[in-house]
């Protein structure tokens, strides 16, 4: 089956994998990002007092509904049921760093790093949309897997730095 497991068909062009042979077996991933700002957004963003509302809130639901579309949004992405999806805002320990992270779980054939990659993303863009009437240079980095488990190829944790 290894062989198998690529999205190139056998002249070269994309497709997606066929993963009807893996085994079912519960799946989480767990990707962050960083939103950094001036510490008046930074405190904007968690005081409630930007123009456009509650954006640790709506973040957190666009990053939720990010990571249910992301077969949408990701070429050759499986569809996947997903089980639970959290995303976390929180002040960075940085007075200039919002960090985000997601966690997504699920029972299937493959794993749900994209998804959790993908929550962690839209959210941080959210924010960015946001607070952008304040400061259009804000930046978004350190967008990332911390950790995976479940599936053949076993578990995965990023080193800390």
């Amino acid at each position: 089956m290894a062989d198998r497991l690529t999205h190139l068909d056998e002249k070269g062009a994309a497709r997606i994998v066929d993963i009807a042979a893996k085994d079912e077996t519960a799946r989480r991933a767990v990707a962050a990002a960083r939103l950094h700002a001036t510490p008046e957004i930074v405190e904007a963003i968690f005081g409630g007092t930007l123009k456009k509302g509650d954006a640790v809130a709506v973040a957190r639901v666009a990053g939720i509904m990010a990571a249910k579309k992301t077969s949408d949004l990701i070429p050759l992405c499986h569809p996947i049921p997903v089980t639970k999806i959290a995303v976390e805002i929180e002040r960075g320990t940085d007075p200039e760093i919002i960090a985000i992270t997601a966690t997504v779980e699920t029972v299937g054939r493959t794993g749900v790093e994209m998804e959790a990659l993908t929550a962690a993303s839209v959210a941080a863009l959210t924010l960015y949309d946001m607070a952008k009437a304040l400061d259009k240079g804000m930046t978004i980095t350190d967008i990332g897997l911390l950790e995976k488990s479940g599936g053949k190829s076993g578990d995965f944790r990023k080193a800390a730095p």
